[in-house]
């Protein structure tokens, strides 16, 4: 072993929760490094959440030149460059990744770059990038490798070569036909991207909708969405097997019958980057899916080791990611926080959104919650008929006998941002009756949250 050096915290990834809690600790004055594999501030500024966003953005625009003369503006010649598309995203990650580096000199945390492996309780060594081997210690241990793609063990289909986001958000040559295997987030929101950029796209999920787990009327919405837009949707559909190679000619066998394409995207899941870490020389378990063990103060198996974020089994968003790093920086510093009963909101980024906070239709009927339904079409938010952008809903449901809200979801133009008011009633406790009596801003999005509770029957 090459010669120890002590810090007070190491932390292996630099992801969402990994580089806040180094940036605030090094400012504090702790003795603190990072070691980061590949990407600096993890997947999210790099290869996932806003390089995918910026893609999507070009996709809308694409989307706009083709309706265009719904909006008065005369057609012409207009082409996708992909190139462009994806140094306009590659731009946009340099900004990102100088924005980290930048952090991270101002508050004195060190960043490794290399590949990190526990060697003994809270000693990770490090195979340097640059060359070489540097073994780190730490008084505290903070693990957060994150997650990568899951890609199946189907046959043929890793002989396949098939792309992940990473891949497809790199291309700079439009796929003729795009399959993508899986029918979440991930996969919905690149199959729609790719399809207005001009691609033929087909999506096969195995179970019997698209995000089977939300409501019935929240599948059937992105289903006709996606059916609209000319995208092959295949549900209830299982590939027995995979032949030739992405980016030249696939085939997808199933049950119906094969699918053939140009390229094929997985996105099928997502699994936690815990395998040859050496998690067992530190003494840290591992749940039956990889996630590292930790109770709801995110603390590990091993003494002063913590996990946070995908690794840890946190819901898979950076959002949650940011909120581990103050459960684990209140507990490091005298407090006392966990990560039970904490709100998890999310949003689906196609266009229009799906956002949910809170309990769907599905969940209380299971938890056996009663509740009163209130719902209503986007067309009654008056915002949205001076943009043309009318498809979809605002749903909530307020508890039986009360004036909580208890859930909320919208499918329509910025639902994310609308679901936040609503979110936040709900955090601070407030009746429905505050964002139904509330004066909210005319012609806004915001506004239909006043339409929809108005629409409340009492309880």
């Amino acid at each position: 072993m090459s010669d120890v050096e002590n810090y007070d915290v190491v932390i292996l990834g630099s992801g969402a929760p990994g580089k806040l809690l180094a940036w605030s600790l090094a400012s504090q004055g702790k003795r603190l490094v990072v070691i980061e594999r590949r990407y600096v501030g993890g997947s999210c500024p790099n290869i996932a959440c806003l390089p995918s966003k910026n893609v999507i953005h070009s996709a809308k625009v694409a989307s706009y030149f083709r309706r265009g003369a719904e909006f008065g503006i005369a057609s012409g010649d207009w082409k996708v460059e992909m190139a462009v598309v994806r140094d306009r995203k590659r731009t946009m990650v340099d900004g990102l990744v100088a924005v980290h580096l930048e952090n991270y000199r101002k508050s004195g945390a060190e960043l490794v770059m290399g590949q990190g492996r526990f060697v003994a309780p809270k000693t990770i060594a490090v195979a340097l990038n640059a060359g070489g081997t540097r073994t780190l210690r730490g008084q505290t241990v903070v693990i957060n490798t994150g997650s990568r793609a899951r890609i199946d063990d189907t046959p043929g289909l890793s002989d396949s070569r098939p792309l992940t986001h990473v891949e497809a958000l790199d291309l700079d040559q439009l796929p003729e036909h795009l399959i993508v295997l899986g029918g979440g987030y991930v996969g919905l929101e690149l199959a729609q991207a790719f399809r207005r950029f001009g691609s033929r796209v087909t999506v096969i999920e195995r179970n019997g909708s698209l995000i089977h787990r939300e409501d019935p009327d929240v599948t059937e919405a992105v289903e006709r969405l996606f059916r609209d837009e000319g995208i092959e949707v295949l549900t209830g559909t299982t590939i027995d097997r995979v032949e030739g190679r992405s980016g030249q000619s696939v085939r997808l066998h199933a049950a119906r019958g094969a699918i053939e394409g140009t390229h094929l995207l997985v996105a099928g899941g997502r699994i936690p980057n815990t395998d040859g870490i050496g998690l067992e020389k530190a003494g840290v378990e591992t749940d039956e899916r990889g996630h590292v063990k930790v109770n709801e103060r995110l603390q590990t198996t091993a003494k002063d080791v913590w996990a946070a974020g995908d690794c840890a089994g946190s819901p898979y968003f950076t959002h949650i990611g940011e909120d581990d790093f103050r459960v684990v920086l209140a507990n490091l510093t005298g407090g006392n926080r966990v990560t039970t009963g904490r709100q998890v909101p999310f949003c689906l980024f196609t266009d229009p959104e799906l956002a949910r906070v809170g309990l769907s239709e599905r969940e209380a009927r299971q938890r056996g919650v009663g509740y009163r339904l209130v719902k209503i079409s986007m067309e009654a938010v008056l915002r949205t008929r001076t943009l043309s952008e009318t498809r979809g809903f605002l749903k909530a449901l307020i508890e039986q006998g009360g004036d909580r809200i208890l859930g909320f979801t919208a499918f329509g133009a910025e639902a994310g941002e609308v679901m936040a008011v609503a979110q936040i009633a709900m955090a601070a406790g407030l009746p429905y009756t505050a964002l139904r009596d509330a004066v909210l801003t005319h012609p806004t999005m915001a506004e239909g949250l006043g339409v929809l509770f108005a629409s409340a029957p009492r309880g």
